[in-house]
This record gives C-alpha cells, sequence and structure tokens, in this order.
C-alpha cells in the first residue's frame, strides 16, 4: 500500500482516496515575473513523479497546479520594464512551459491562472465575512481574522503565540491582530483591479489557491503539495480560508518538497549563488538535471554542485551505456513477477522513495551487463543456452527501459544521449572524422599518431570505447 509522509500529522501515513481510484492532486505553481530557479525545477519534478507513479499505481489522477499571474511582484517588475502585466506574465509563462518540457515534466491537467478565478475568490471571501472570520478594515483591504479560526498553526505546528512572536508580521495599523492577512486589496492608482462587494482592488495571494482548488477539486481533496518555504504561512492559510468558510477537513495529505542548496549554503541571490534553470541546462543536459533531482528523497534538502551534477551525469550514462546498442520497446511491467519490478514498486510506494527506486535500476543495469558480457565472452554458445542468454537480454534492458519511463528518464536513444550534450566543442561531424584518422592511423600502426588523436579528443570531452571486433564507439564526457 501507498504511504505518504502528511506534513500535518508529521508520520508517514497509508493513502486511502476520498473516492475509490481516484485522486485530486494540487500544486502551488510559480508567480511568473522572471525565469524559473532551481527551486522551481524541483517542485515541477518531484511532483510530476509524483503524479507519475500515481498514474502507474492504476489511479485516475486529476492534477492541478496553478498560476499567479497578478502579484505584487508582476506589478512591480512590469512597472520596472515599462511593459504591460499581460506581455511580462505571457513571456514568463512560455519561458516556465520551455523549462519543464526540457526537464520531461508533463503537463498538469489544469493549470488554472488567477486572474481567471477572480469570481470564485470573491465567492469564498463573502462566505468568509458572512461567518465573521474576515472584515473589512478601514483602508479598504479585508483580512482574515486569524484567532477566530481555531485551528491555525496546526500545520506549522506553533501556537498563535509563538507564530506572533517568532514570525516577522508586517506592521498595519489597519489589523485588527499583527497575525490577520489579507483576502482583497483595495484599487491603488495604475495597478489592475476588479469590481467587489469592497469596492474595486485586487486579490491577496492566499487566498487564490484557495479559491482555485475549490473550483477544480471541490471543497475537500487527497493531496496538497509545494515547496517547504510554502508551508508557512502559505499553506497555514490556505487551510484557515477554506476549513473557516467550509467548516470541514480541507486535504488529507500535505506533501512539501524540500530546499534546494547551493555548495551546502541557501540558495540566494544575495549570497550570489542563484542559478535559473536556464543557466544550468546551458551546461548540462536537461535529463541529467532531472536525474540529479530524482536521486534525492523529495523531502531531502537537495544539494546543488558541479561534483553532484556530474556524478548524476555518469550515473546515467552507466544506464543509457547498459541499453546501448539494444533494440527494446516499452514492456508492460508485471510488479509482482518480477523482483526488480517488485523492488521499485516497494520504493515508491514508500513515500515516493526514487532513490531507492533509482538504486534499483542501478542493480538491473549491472545484471544487464552481465548478461551481455556472457553473450560476447560465450562465443561458443549454441542452441537452448544461447536462446535462453538472449531472451535474458531483452527482457532486462525492456524492463529498464520500462522502470525508467516512469522516472520521466532512459527514453531517448542512447547514443543520442550519449554522444550529446550542451557545451560540445566538437560536432558529430568532427568527431567522426577524428575517430576515422584514429582507425587509419592504427591501420597504419602509426600509434603514437592514434594515441594523439584519442588524447586531443578525451581534452574535448569526448571518450573513445574500441569494440572486440576492431571498431570504435565514442560518448561525451
Amino acid at each position: 500500500m501507498l504511504k505518504i509522509y502528511n506534513s500535518l500529522t508529521r508520520t508517514k501515513e497509508n493513502f486511502v482516496p476520498i473516492l475509490p481510484g481516484k485522486i485530486g492532486m494540487y500544486v502551488c505553481g510559480m508567480t511568473v515575473y522572471d525565469y524559473c530557479h532551481l527551486g522551481h525545477a524541483r517542485v515541477m519534478v518531484v511532483f510530476d513523479l509524483a503524479k507519475r507513479w500515481l498514474s502507474a499505481s492504476g489511479f485516475d489522477v486529476t492534477y492541478v497546479r496553478n498560476i499567479t499571474d497578478i502579484d505584487d511582484k508582476i506589478i512591480r517588475r512590469a512597472a520596472e520594464n515599462s511593459e504591460p502585466i499581460d506581455a511580462l506574465t505571457g513571456r514568463f509563462i512560455r519561458a516556465m512551459d520551455e523549462d519543464a518540457a526540457a526537464l520531461g515534466v508533463l503537463k498538469p491537467d489544469l493549470e488554472p491562472r488567477a486572474t481567471e478565478n477572480v469570481p470564485q475568490m470573491l465567492d469564498l471571501i463573502g462566505q468568509l465575512v458572512k461567518k465573521g472570520v474576515a472584515y473589512q478594515a478601514g483602508n479598504g483591504d479585508v483580512y482574515y481574522a486569524v484567532r477566530e479560526f481555531q485551528g491555525y498553526g496546526k500545520l506549522s505546528g506553533k501556537s498563535l503565540d509563538e507564530l506572533q512572536a517568532g514570525e516577522r508580521v508586517e506592521v498595519d495599523a489597519n489589523k485588527r491582530d499583527p497575525l490577520d492577512f489579507v483576502l482583497w486589496k483595495s484599487a491603488k492608482p495604475g495597478e489592475p483591479s476588479w469590481d467587489s462587494p469592497w469596492g474595486k482592488g485586487r486579490p491577496g495571494w492566499h487566498i487564490e489557491c484557495s479559491a482555485m482548488s475549490e473550483r477544480f477539486l471541490g471543497e475537500h481533496f487527497d493531496i496538497h503539495g509545494g515547496g517547504q518555504d510554502l508551508q508557512f504561512p502559505h499553506h497555514e492559510n490556505e487551510i484557515a480560508q477554506s476549513e473557516g468558510a467550509h467548516g470541514h477537513v480541507f486535504v488529507n495529505y500535505w506533501m512539501h518538497n524540500g530546499f534546494v542548496r547551493v555548495d551546502d549554503e541557501k540558495m540566494s541571490k544575495s549570497l550570489g549563488n542563484f542559478f535559473t534553470v536556464r543557466e544550468v541546462l546551458a551546461r548540462y543536459d536537461a535529463e541529467v538535471v532531472r536525474f540529479f533531482i530524482a536521486r534525492a528523497h523529495y523531502r531531502s534538502p537537495l544539494n546543488y554542485s558541479d561534483q553532484h551534477l556530474d556524478d548524476a551525469r555518469q550515473s546515467l550514462t552507466r544506464l543509457y551505456t547498459a541499453l546501448r546498442d539494444l533494440k527494446v520497446e516499452t514492456a508492460v511491467i508485471e510488479w509482482k513477477k518480477d523482483p526488480y519490478a517488485a523492488r521499485f514498486q516497494a520504493a515508491m510506494d514508500d513515500d515516493f522513495n526514487t532513490p531507492e527506486a533509482v538504486a534499483v535500476l542501478q542493480n538491473l543495469a549491472s545484471e544487464l551487463n552481465r548478461t551481455q558480457d556472457a553473450l560476447r565472452s560465450g562465443v561458443t554458445l549454441v542452441g537452448q543456452e544461447r536462446i535462453s542468454l538472449e531472451d535474458s537480454q531483452v527482457q532486462q534492458a525492456s524492463l529498464l527501459r520500462s522502470l525508467g519511463g516512469v522516472l520521466g528518464i532512459l527514453q531517448r536513444d542512447p547514443e543520442k544521449f550519449l554522444q550529446g550534450g550542451p557545451g560540445a566543442t566538437l560536432t558529430d561531424e568532427q568527431v567522426s572524422e577524428q575517430i576515422a584518422a584514429r582507425l587509419f592511423a592504427r591501420k597504419q600502426k602509426n600509434y603514437a599518431e592514434s594515441d594523439r588523436i584519442r588524447a586531443e579528443l578525451d581534452e574535448a570531452g569526448v571518450i573513445l570505447e574500441d569494440t572486440p571486433g576492431g571498431g570504435t564507439t565514442w560518448r561525451r564526457r
């Protein structure tokens, strides 16, 4: 049975969907005023992996990931750029989609935008005001009265007094309590606004997700996810809004992925260790970056460094090398029959334990390599013994490719992966010319020239591998 670590209860729980066979999953998406960074990449890949596994497990999953396209930062950036807000957000939505596609992230089933769901937000705010847990202040803004909701703090695990003492709360004389947060912001000159019962204005950030998740998944759904940084106050406030309005449980399972660190330091622009997805993909193959993210458990910190990316590239290269020269198709996985598949399933059912699932792929690749070595070395093998080994080779390779597909990896032509990658100084044609020159030198017994060419290619990041038949294959380092 699938187990999920629930941030709300701080325990790993058996997953039981509200409706048998169906799952509603909502994940907080991006605020689109700039390019996606590594933290965004982790959120996208982590919950893509979760969606893939839930689907592979036979669930009918409705995956919703929102887009925040109205926000203080968006308004400020558009003003700085002297461009319309919709032009700014449209540009960065396209960039986000390109980055996600490069990382092998499937499109969510639904991707609602905040600006398209303002009526739903107004309705929810109206319910909160009617129930006495929200109020309009003298400045026209509408606030949520935190102390009117008895469950506030249950996600962060802190009392109201602890939160007030420990959190930096914006000073606002219009609030009844420093912890109260804004639901509706009254219109300011030059800013976009909508009509409302409280005058023209625009929604606060927190109300967006409560309204959009309710619209597309209902008042009560299965899984809500996002980065660890959203646990408080954003997700705490979502619970207060939705449960304050409806009087019942909002979400059954809360999932939060860990922070991204760079060389063991928190990633931030002030430290100068801030990387966009595009900057990373200029140096590393996108599948390597996805694999790097998958090798860490989603709840653990993810430490980005060149060394860790290089190690991920080497590990993924070993998996692709095992599939090299084999023509295999993706097969139907028999989870209970094959021991590798069973181990993979057990790992993923244990709170999406992708590091253990990757270890299964590595073990399977080693087994496939041993089978291929036996076939290559056993040139005298005939009859049933050879047929049995060849069948094992096909089955192992198909299973490796199929299990990799569940994680969104190992679906490319191995040769293209091994010979591809960003930052190459030599084209494929130039490499082929050098290999041909080296083979000619070897035929002429000019081993000094042959060694020189190998060394020159190695310097350019091209690794040559001579085959027993006298040929040469190659891959990029």
